[in-house]
């Protein structure tokens, strides 16, 4: 790749038919109208309020003009959650199918970038993975992205059929999905019990920066408890948010597996290990933040056991991104802070060499999911 790339993997977009089934509900997750406004309303505390939504969520010429103001060359957008967590097995999966039939032609028809063999935009799909359904429709899902070739990967929650990400009947879905060498998006959407942040009102500050990390460590530990990465070593996750609180617990993980003897003898490698084999969004808003990140994700070698697996520098495992249409800018700014402050952490994490601030920045991503 001859050209330095900016490549965006955290962008989100609710599609026109998406938003469509939002506005047709009476209960959460819904788009609703207050004081004239529409207002998206996807989590528990946001009830009576909601949060502003317009066409940045859906309008592709606004993704554009987003990415032009802010110098992206390419986006791989994901739908943003709940996903079809709230519908029952046999409408999610035609939704899924019109949905994924829907991004395919959103990023099919966006721009060429110009003087590259790069589209501007391609896209994560959605998959029928809901409460009650069964694990084959998910699989046959999966199978039918091989049509789409603009789709190069999917994104999860992590309620799975309704046990987890860690329910041995996903096992098949796991399967299929490395079979097709499709990046996993694993992304929160249900953080923690409302319960858990106390009678004082502090809006969606602490579900936001604490609750949706939290959720995405807690499903990522559960996985790493069930073996699934030794036995499928070449399934590609890619974690949001920098991995949640995972990086900074990997060595109290590591000690309480060692120490527990029901799971002591589950995982192949001590937990420290796998962390070398995911890949992590840079959306850590902080330099030293996201340099502490790499530094952990690429000691993982020495964990292998088997004295063969080098450490690295782990930048090669971190993929830039904006999460776009949220956290949109504040009042008398014209920039988004969610990409200014993303981009600086980048350029100044200490002891990066520019090689590997470009591989963050778009290079990552261009290997990474194959564009």
């Amino acid at each position: 790749m001859s050209r330095k790339l900016l490549v965006d993997i955290h962008t989100h977009l609710y599609l026109p038919r998406y938003a469509q089934l939002l506005r047709a509900r009476s209960q959460i997750p819904r788009i609703t109208t207050l004081n004239g406004e529409e207002r998206l309303v996807i989590l528990a505390g946001e009830a009576s309020t909601g949060r502003p939504v317009g066409p940045s969520y859906w309008d592709r010429n606004e993704k554009l003009r987003f990415m032009d103001t802010h110098g992206i060359d390419v986006s791989i957008v994901s739908p943003a959650n709940p996903w079809l967590d709230f519908l029952p097995p046999a409408p999610a999966a035609q939704a899924c199918e019109e949905l994924n039939s829907d991004l395919e032609e959103y990023c099919a028809t966006s721009p060429q970038l110009e003087g590259t063999r790069f589209k501007r935009l391609y896209g994560m799909a959605y998959l029928p993975v809901v409460p009650g359904a069964e694990v084959d429709a998910v699989c046959r899902s999966v199978e039918s992205l091989g049509k789409l070739p603009h789709i190069k990967g999917v994104i999860l929650g992590t309620q799975g059929l309704g046990q987890g990400l860690d329910d041995p009947v996903l096992l098949p879905m796991w399967e299929t999905l490395a079979r097709a060498g499709l990046v996993v998006f694993l992304h929160p959407h249900y953080g923690m019990p409302p319960s858990v942040w106390g009678a004082q009102e502090n809006g969606h500050v602490l579900p936001l920066a604490l609750g949706f990390p939290f959720e995405t460590t807690t499903a990522v530990a559960r996985l790493i408890l069930t073996g699934l990465l030794d036995k499928l070593p070449t399934l590609k996750l890619l974690l949001a948010h920098s991995g949640g609180a995972l990086p900074v617990l990997s060595s109290r993980l590591a000690s309480c597996i060692a120490h527990d003897p029901v799971a002591s003898s589950r995982p192949q490698h001590d937990a420290r290990y796998y962390l070398g084999r995911m890949w992590y969004d840079a959306v850590a808003y902080g330099p030293e933040e996201l340099a502490f990140v790499a530094s952990t994700v690429g000691r993982a070698g020495r964990y292998a056991g088997n004295g063969k697996e080098p450490e690295t520098r782990g930048t090669e495992r971190l993929l830039w991104g904006t999460d776009h249409p949220f956290f949109p800018p504040l009042k008398g700014e014209a920039m988004w802070m969610s990409v200014t402050e993303n981009l600086d952490a980048v350029k100044n994490a200490p002891g990066w060499s520019e090689v590997e601030k470009e591989g963050v920045r778009g290079g990552n991503a261009v290997d990474l999911f194959g564009l």
